[in-house]
């Protein structure tokens, strides 16, 4: 008996936020999707035309706050939108983030101000928990029409002149005209196709819980660079709640890691005090962390194969842009399908050139970027300490110059 080939027209591998996305837009553009992800993945199986109900365990069912957190920016927000997710939010969990206050550590440290106001926007960005943001993605996935959700784990890819083919561990397989890398930066995807790829490891991790704020954050992102300890952040949660994304070198983030989150109270209070009150762990309390590099692979494409979100770049997340790098790459890879001639198939070779070269300017901006800040503010020479502060500054008085930033961060 023939092993099972199922044929489609687009193979998604990996089951991200990301993927979904890319899976639900392919997949209301008309084309035939199937989404391949691990098994045990807790993607909801996908009964389209079935009855709505509650996702189990969804964002509104749980008073936990996850301390995992995304700030999406408007490129975000309209590819969501676009795909019916947007609405679907726990919409009591999304905060609007009004204004963002940069600083450096010292009490005569450079300042830079970002509102919405000066941008002329309602926000500059959500913060969203990644637990919300998936579960109305897996939503959406359950009632998606030309989607099938395929469980198992990838053993080869074989790449045809008409079509890619991903080999399962039963012995299955998938036939598609492209196959979509959307599993992380550890990618099999990638290195099936022996894609290079340039690594630094920053030598921090990123340590993130929530806190309660005794006085109103206003919607106020805060965030300080400080010598020797990285770079604290402080985003706004709904109600007098903040999320903390500190990119701490490891040795410190190990410490955090295994102290009380009363002293991790203790080590806030010199920044956000002021502004913020004292601090209490949100219950009940938890705190993570994760790993933080650079990672620039050779190229976003191979033969009927395409690269998306942590697949095909990683970035310090200090301007918070790694999610939203990767729902740029789903905007921009679904315009590209959507307008190709009738000739050519999905995973035709020069769409994927289009893609790349779509994609090349703002990812190798965004990896240059936030590169040279976390390199600048993690300096201890005096000099480029000074330069920096006045740097911030100066900034801070050019709205002209200052505002193309902020329609740069917001993808605009």
């Amino acid at each position: 008996m023939s092993a099972q080939v199922r044929d489609c027209d687009i193979c998604i591998v990996g089951n991200g936020a990301v993927g979904k996305a890319a899976a639900l837009g392919f997949a209301q553009a008309g084309l035939r999707v199937s989404l391949l992800c691990a098994p045990g993945s807790g993607v909801p199986a996908i009964v389209p035309g079935s009855a709505p109900g509650s996702v189990p365990g969804s964002a509104s069912a749980s008073a936990d706050w996850d301390v995992r957190v995304y700030a999406l920016n408007h490129v975000a927000h309209d590819l969501l939108s676009s795909l019916k997710v947007w609405d679907a939010l726990d919409q009591a969990r999304v905060a609007p983030v009004s204004a963002m206050q940069v600083q450096g550590g010292g009490v005569d440290a450079g300042k830079l101000g970002f509102d919405a106001y000066g941008a002329h926007v309602n926000e500059l960005a959500w913060i969203v928990e990644d637990k919300n943001l998936n579960q109305s993605l897996d939503t959406a996935l359950r009632f998606a029409q030309n989607l099938t959700l395929v469980q198992g784990r990838a053993q080869a890819l074989e790449v045809g002149a008409d079509a890619a083919q991903v080999v399962l561990d039963d012995g299955s397989s998938i036939r598609a005209s492209l196959v979509v890398g959307a599993d992380g930066a550890q990618s099999w995807v990638r290195g099936a196709c022996d894609i290079g790829l340039d690594y630094r490891s920053y030598d921090q991790h990123g340590v993130v819980t929530n806190f309660e704020c005794a006085k109103p954050h206003h919607g106020v992102a805060h965030q300080w660079f400080v010598q020797d300890q990285g770079i604290i952040a402080l985003l706004p949660l709904p109600g007098n709640r903040v999320s903390l994304v500190w990119s701490a070198p490891d040795a410190l983030a190990e410490t955090l890691l295994r102290e009380p989150l009363s002293a991790l109270v203790e080590r806030l209070m010199p920044y956000c005090g002021e502004v913020l009150g004292p601090l209490q762990p949100v219950l009940p309390e938890a705190i993570k962390a994760f790993p933080l590099r650079l990672m620039r692979p050779h190229s976003m494409i191979a033969p009927r194969v395409a690269l998306v979100g942590d697949a095909a770049h990683a970035v310090h997340p200090l301007a918070g842009h790694g999610m939203n790098l990767g729902f740029a790459d789903v905007v921009d890879l679904l315009k590209v399908i959507k307008e190709k001639e009738a000739h050519r198939d999905c995973g035709d070779a020069r769409l994927l050139g289009r893609y790349q070269r779509a994609r090349k300017e703002e990812v190798m901006l965004m990896l240059a970027t936030t590169d040279g800040l976390a390199r600048l503010f993690a300096s201890d020479l005096t000099p480029l300490r000074t330069i920096r502060d006045l740097g911030l500054n100066l900034l801070d008085r050019l709205p002209v110059i200052k505002n193309k930033l902020i329609a740069h961060a917001m993808g605009k």
